[in-house]
């Protein structure tokens, strides 16, 4: 296959380019963004490890020292559409290195400098950069394959960010306990600026596609369809992330695992939704609102079941497994139908979509804090857990139903 001039009019917009019949492997470029991405992606396990040594070290509490992942959140949440937006003529590898530069320059500024508002600062644009390269990311991967393919890379991609949970963050706690706190997040620096140089030398350049526009980009937005796959994905993230956020507590109170094991079974959500993306990567082409309901149902069946036998160690452990599993089984799937909807005017849509799993992770605290502060039990939050999985289906037939052409109008009698 010929190059094409990484600065043609494709930019953000580009087309793939058609990939050889039957090839079955993925190009290397949807595997350096899955690099690329658990390297940036660990930053955001990895302080919630060392927040405690971060508090005593900069000489804040432990609740203002929380802010710091609230100030990564936000970033990402409002991050992703405006670069999309910003960068919508840029070559896509252009767009992808310079938010990792960026990444890493803020994450070791606020290393460097050390004090608790410069950290504040740096983790908010931290944020935005990881928001903007997620964005570019997603639609790049779906760029590299044929569209029968794309919610199989889109999968691989997001693998990065499982992989992440599973590695980058334990792993980061592991090193900045030996070596101080801040030896994980110089880590995720040096990965972060390993992968961007990888990225500028490797990453394969796409074809040229339509003349990239903002007001195309911005009139795709309005279409219903795609609110609904929003919505889908803000509800599906919030209902597993509401009962993995507070699986520790869970644990620890109610199942009554010993601490030093209670590590190891949060991981087994990581492996879950390793193996959850793997499955949903290779079904969600065909049969994405399978993929959907499929995963929301399993959510809501492992988190009904997490709060029904929470006081017994040999059924939770293997629930926490499934519930990984359910849970990512729908990410390829949401993205699938997000570029499907989206095909002539992806970026910004696929920036959105990152936003909203970002924003399903962060109104957990809200649901979880209005049980807990009046009095309910911790295994409550897995059955509100449960009722946000339940939701979501209806979501997703809505969704499916929205695209099924309408039948012909009967010919009126004359």
């Amino acid at each position: 296959m010929e190059a094409v001039p990484e600065g043609s009019a494709g930019g953000a917009g580009n087309a793939p380019a058609p990939a050889p019949a039957g090839g079955r492997a993925l190009p290397l470029g949807v595997y350096l963004l899955a690099f690329s991405l658990f390297a940036m992606g660990s930053a955001e396990f990895l302080l919630a490890g060392v927040l405690p040594a971060v508090a005593a070290d900069i000489d804040v509490s432990l609740a203002a020292a929380g802010g710091l992942i609230t100030a990564f959140a936000v970033g990402v949440v409002i991050g992703g559409p405006p670069f999309a937006v910003v960068s919508l003529r840029w070559p896509r590898r252009t767009a992808l290195v310079l938010t990792q530069v960026i990444f890493a320059a803020c994450v070791a500024a606020g290393l460097v400098i050390g004090s608790y508002p410069a950290l504040l600062v740096t983790r908010f644009a931290a944020g935005l950069a990881y928001a903007g390269f997620f964005a570019i990311a997603a639609t790049t991967a779906v760029s590299l394959v044929t569209p029968d393919r794309a919610a199989r890379a889109s999968g691989v991609v997001v693998s990065g960010l499982s992989l992440a949970m599973i590695l980058g963050g334990p792993a980061g706690t592991l090193i900045g306990y030996h070596v101080g706190w801040a030896g994980g997040f110089w880590l995720v620096v040096a990965l972060t600026l390993v992968a961007a140089l990888a990225v500028a030398v490797a990453m394969p350049r796409t074809a040229g596609g339509p003349e990239p526009s903002v007001r195309r980009e911005l009139r795709t937005l309005r279409r219903p369809r795609l609110w609904l796959v929003f919505a889908a994905t803000l509800l599906s993230t919030a209902s597993y992330m509401i009962t993995f956020n507070y699986l520790a507590e869970l644990l620890d109170r109610v199942t009554g695992i010993p601490d030093a094991w209670i590590a190891l079974v949060l991981m087994l959500f990581g492996v879950g939704a390793y193996l959850g993306l793997a499955i949903g990567g290779r079904v969600s082409d065909r049969w994405p609102h399978h993929a959907l309901v499929a995963g929301a149902a399993g959510i809501a069946v492992c988190s009904a079941l997490i709060a029904v036998l929470a006081r017994h160690a040999l059924a939770v452990v293997p629930l926490v497994l499934l519930l990984g599993v359910a849970g990512f089984v729908l990410n390829p799937a949401i993205y699938g139908r997000v570029f499907t909807i989206a095909s002539d005017a992806p970026t910004l849509a696929g920036a959105s979509v990152v936003s909203a799993f970002q924003l399903g992770i962060s109104l957990v605290p809200l649901p979880a804090g209005l049980a807990l502060n009046a009095g309910a039990s911790v295994t409550s939050v897995a059955w509100i857990g449960a009722v946000l999985a339940v939701l979501t289906i209806p979501v997703a037939l809505a969704e499916r139903a929205a695209g099924r052409p309408r039948p012909a109008a009967a010919a009126r009698p004359s």
